[in-house]
Order: structure tokens, then C-alpha cells, then sequence
């Protein structure tokens, strides 16, 4: 197997970002019941990797099941961005071992960023902490994971099987999966069982 090509997720990968992220729900949804708004974290917090998109669509569904709008969903997303966009740009928050790796051997391999964040936040955040040049291109909701993965691979001619998602949620295995390529588990004891690769970072 030879690796050439990396995908990473961003929260929780190359961020420590969780905590902001739920207070952005918090925010987001403070004009509603606090036991709806506990449904929502419950969710979020067991769908790691999966879009605020998706989420507060099932939080209008599922828990409030109230007809609602896709313009519904993009208020309490763009409500969500004003409250933790400036917090997450802050470098201490960079992950050590990660960033060790992207900036001394990331030059070997082409590298994109495959998130469930905002894909103009994350370009913005991004940019706001000065790695950007590392990545090919950076990418993220509403459009998923899968799909990035696979627009990627066919429109830059990627052959999956030397391609890795580096990922700390299941949503990133399946991203993987179902692109055929393998993955790396990484900083969640959880998901570094379903690595489907022997390496880790400093062995790449």
C-alpha cells in the first residue's frame, strides 16, 4: 500500500474544537424548551463528523416535529457560525501531533481537508489560522462527506486504494468505506478500532 493522498477531518482531528462547536448549538437554540435543546446535544454528541445541517433538520423533525423550512434550518446554522466562528480561530487550539505531521511531512502527500463544518466557515477558519497552504482544498457541509470524498477522487483522477481518511468519528469511517479507501482512527479510543491501516501518524 502506498499512500498519497489524505483526507482529514477537522474537529477533533486538526482542532480541538468540540467544546465551542456545542456551545454553538447552545446558542443557536436558545429560544427553545432546554429539554428539546438537551435532545438536540444527546444527538449531536452521538452522531460525531455529521453537518449542523442534518442535525437541526432533526431537530425540527424529530424532536420538535414541526413542519419548518429549509431556510429554518439555514437560520439556526448561520446563528450557530456568528457564535463560535471567532472562537475557533485561536492556534492554540491547533492539535500538536497533527499539525507536527502536516507540517513537516505533508509535503509528501496531496492533502485535503473533508469536513462536516460549514464549508465557507471552515475555509474562513481555516485561513484565520494560517493553514491553508498546507491543504489542496478545503471542503465541507451541506454537501456530505461521502460525496466529497468521491467528487474529489474522480474529478482529481485519485486511485482510492492509495488515498487515507484520517477521521475521529464513525461518520468518517464511513466516508472511507464507502469510497474504498482506507482509514485511520485518531483521537477517539472508539474509533481507532475501526482502522482499517496498521499505521499511525508518526509512521506514515
Amino acid at each position: 500500500m502506498k499512500i498519497d493522498t489524505i483526507f482529514w477531518d477537522f474537529d477533533g482531528v486538526i482542532l480541538s474544537s468540540h467544546e465551542i462547536r456545542e456551545l454553538g448549538f447552545k446558542v443557536a437554540l436558545e429560544k427553545y424548551p432546554q429539554e428539546q435543546v438537551d435532545a438536540l446535544m444527546r444527538y449531536h454528541r452521538e452522531n460525531g463528523g455529521w453537518s449542523r445541517y442534518v442535525k437541526f433538520t432533526y431537530f425540527f423533525e424529530e424532536i420538535r416535529k414541526e413542519s419548518f423550512t429549509q431556510e429554518d434550518v439555514n437560520q439556526l446554522a448561520m446563528a450557530y457560525s456568528k457564535a463560535v466562528k471567532s472562537l475557533l480561530i485561536d492556534q492554540s487550539l491547533l492539535i500538536d501531533e497533527s499539525m507536527r505531521f502536516i507540517i513537516e511531512k505533508g509535503k509528501n502527500y496531496r492533502m485535503y481537508v473533508a469536513s462536516g463544518s460549514d464549508g465557507k466557515e471552515l475555509n474562513e477558519v481555516c485561513k484565520g489560522l494560517g493553514i491553508t497552504n498546507h491543504f489542496h482544498s478545503i471542503h465541507g457541509s451541506p454537501e456530505p462527506k461521502t460525496a466529497i470524498l468521491k467528487r474529489i477522487i474522480e474529478e482529481q483522477n485519485h486511485q482510492p486504494s492509495n488515498c487515507l481518511m484520517i477521521g475521529d468519528a464513525r461518520n468518517d469511517y464511513d466516508a472511507a468505506i464507502n469510497n474504498n479507501m482506507p482509514f485511520l482512527g485518531f483521537n477517539n479510543p472508539e474509533v481507532e478500532k475501526l482502522s482499517t491501516i496498521n499505521f499511525t501518524l508518526s509512521s506514515l
